[in-house]
């Protein structure tokens, strides 16, 4: 992995919305197959694009994970919710996104995403998820 200015950013957003697991575990456990993807999510994805200005981590999440739904991309939205709550998203807020989403991605998008995403915000919160 290229070490620069990028990779020193994006390890340190990485770390901040999903914790060593979400950063210095992906990267220094790569593997020779997986250390390029890596670099590149670590540079370009968190060190470059989540570190520009014109839009908070906070409003970020909510654009990803509203992308995401779209997309389908379940375990993405997975790892994207724990990152939103870092940055600030709420639960309720969470909701809402998932709520519009049924309007302009499907109620099968909606319904999968609070699949993923109420386990996650029920942990956050010290609840158990009864479902």
């Amino acid at each position: 992995m290229i070490k620069d200015s990028f990779y020193d950013r994006g390890i340190a957003v990485r770390r901040d919305m999903f914790g060593p697991a979400g950063a210095e575990q992906m990267t220094d456990n790569a593997s020779a197959f997986t250390d390029e993807l890596q670099d590149i999510v670590t540079r370009h994805c968190f060190g470059d694009i989540w570190s520009r200005d014109g839009l908070d981590r906070r409003d970020r999440s909510l654009v990803t994970l509203a992308m995401l739904v779209a997309l389908g991309r379940s375990h993405e939205i997975g790892i994207h919710t724990r990152g939103a709550l870092a940055n600030g998203v709420t639960s309720d807020e969470l909701r809402e996104l998932l709520i519009h989403s049924s309007l302009y991605c499907g109620i099968p998008s909606a319904f999968d995403g609070f699949r993923v995403v109420e386990p996650i915000v029920d942990e956050a919160a010290g609840k158990e998820n009864v479902a």
